[in-house]
């Protein structure tokens, strides 16, 4: 199937309208998974006409998109990714741990950027970065493709490293996402140290429900009835 392909639109009107010259795209992947990082990578690739066939990872083949990986990180001008561990996630919640994420790869870049153009419609990454959003920005944008297809070979490859430690799970081929062996394994075996411990899944494994700590979401809410009298914490 043909996509049409991403351009340098924002880019060049966030240069036009507000006078950036380092323009990143920021894109993450691992957000859904039960396992391993969210990882979120920021690029530069300035103006220059992208690779072939560039467009947002998940509609690329894994061959194709691990070949295009490749000329990526030759191709952009910059580019660093940034991660925030299972841990972090749960003792953060997913927007913050994105944040750290986003943070940390913005941080080691070469040059630091005067304008980041994040994709989808929330801004989680905030003051004191200029933020554009957009909506599908890993389609239509060059730096937000090229992040995107950079951060999900990276995460991809982490997570088959950890596959010979942990072979039940085949993180090699679900990534930490959900799929019915990663579900089967944790049945009989338990998470792992790379699972989110936070997350409703323990809920249906009774056998280690037990093991599920509370959310930043459950410590908010928690919070909210201790504040009005509903806890019988006086």
């Amino acid at each position: 199937m043909a996509y049409e392909p991403p351009t340098h639109r924002v880019e060049r009107s966030l240069r036009a309208t507000t006078g950036a010259r380092v323009v990143a795209g920021v894109d993450e992947v691992g957000r859904g998974a039960w396992a391993g990082p969210v990882t979120v990578c920021a690029a530069v690739t300035g103006l220059r006409r992208p690779p072939e066939g560039l467009t947002d990872s998940k509609l690329l083949p894994p061959l194709r998109r691990t070949a295009l990986a490749g000329i990526l990180t030759g191709w952009v001008t910059s580019y660093a990714l940034g991660h925030a561990s299972p841990r972090e996630i749960d003792a953060l919640g997913m927007t913050a741990a994105l944040r750290l994420a986003a943070c940390r790869a913005l941080d080691v870049l070469p040059e630091r950027p005067d304008a980041v153009i994040l994709d989808g419609k929330h801004d989680y990454l905030g003051a004191p970065w200029r933020v554009r959003t957009v909506i599908k920005g890993d389609q239509s944008c060059v730096a937000v493709a090229a992040a995107s297809v950079i951060a999900k070979v990276h995460r991809d490859a982490m997570l088959a490293e950890l596959a010979p430690e942990h072979p039940h799970f085949a993180f090699d081929s679900n990534a930490g996402y959900p799929s019915p062996v990663h579900r089967a394994a944790l049945e009989t075996h338990g998470p792992t140290p790379h699972h989110r411990l936070s997350w409703s899944y323990l809920d249906a494994l009774p056998r280690w429900r037990h093991l599920r700590v509370p959310s930043h979401r459950d410590a908010l809410a928690a919070e909210s009835l201790e504040d009005a009298g509903q806890l019988g914490i006086f």
